[in-house]
């Protein structure tokens, strides 16, 4: 049963998923990187996906994404708790489909993708975006063009998009829809130009929540009415964007409450 009260979150069964890492790496100020391949908890994952001709959804139970309990019911996010000792800003996503490492000058129709439906609530995918990381540092500014089916199985396309820099290791790229598209429903066609090396992956990810951190080392707390009891399953592939003000990933932690209701 859904929780649509304050007495049904506070009657939930509740899990808790501690996030950490144990190191960082060096970041450029206020753009996003990853650091899912750092140890700390859940463990390292491996950067590159494995898988460039159809992609994958990856899920709980790959390496560097959290184990989460099944669900008797719907499965919300409650609270967070998250201290880090830089400033900045922090992301957390569902990632619903994941493809690479592609090539600098990568040029790939993907076919027999898997779909990730099961982790679109309501068969909704506004608002899914996709995104770009680095798996290794580039030479040269990136060119990149992603076409994909947008929110309602229409074909799109991003057109090409210069990065205007050489990314370095983890970064990442939110890459901009075509006009009047609001999500994507599957990657198509991956191109990429310009640059002279380096190897990228490229994501489709369900934003979950967002939180700042104004001073370092400072913490807070947002509860259901702050994370807005969004949806998550037990396959869920939890991942976190860092957006340090500085050039210092730090060392995040998160505190997530999931809720069954």
């Amino acid at each position: 049963m859904a929780i649509v009260s304050h007495d049904g979150y506070v009657a939930s069964v509740k899990q808790y998923i501690t996030w950490f890492k144990t190191a960082g790496i060096t970041t450029v100020a206020a753009q996003p990187f990853t650091n899912f391949h750092m140890a700390g908890n859940p463990s390292a994952g491996t950067l590159a996906v494995g898988n460039t001709a159809n992609g994958i959804v990856p899920g709980d139970t790959v390496a560097g994404y959290p184990t989460i309990n099944a669900f008797s019911a719907t499965g919300y996010i409650g609270g967070i708790d998250f201290n880090w000792g830089v400033t900045g800003r922090l992301h957390l996503y569902d990632c619903l489909f994941s493809a690479g490492a592609y090539a600098f000058n990568a040029a790939t129709t993907l076919a027999t993708q898997p779909s990730f439906s099961a982790r679109v609530p309501g068969a909704d995918y506004k608002g899914l975006e996709i995104w770009l990381e680095a798996v290794t540092a580039f030479t040269g500014s990136q060119s990149i063009r992603i076409q994909y089916l947008d929110q309602d199985g229409n074909a799109g396309d991003t057109g090409v998009i210069a990065t205007g820099v050489a990314p370095t290791l983890g970064r990442m790229f939110k890459m901009p829809m075509g006009a009047g598209d609001t999500g994507v429903q599957r990657i198509d066609v991956v191109t990429s130009s310009v640059s002279t090396a380096g190897t990228f992956n490229v994501h489709v990810m369900r934003p979950l929540w967002q939180g700042r951190v104004m001073v370092a080392n400072y913490g807070e707390t947002h509860d259901y009415l702050k994370t807005k009891l969004k949806q998550i399953y037990a396959t869920s592939a939890l991942r976190v964007v860092t957006q340090p003000d500085s050039t210092s990933q730090g060392q995040p932690n998160i505190y997530i409450e999931l809720c069954d209701g």
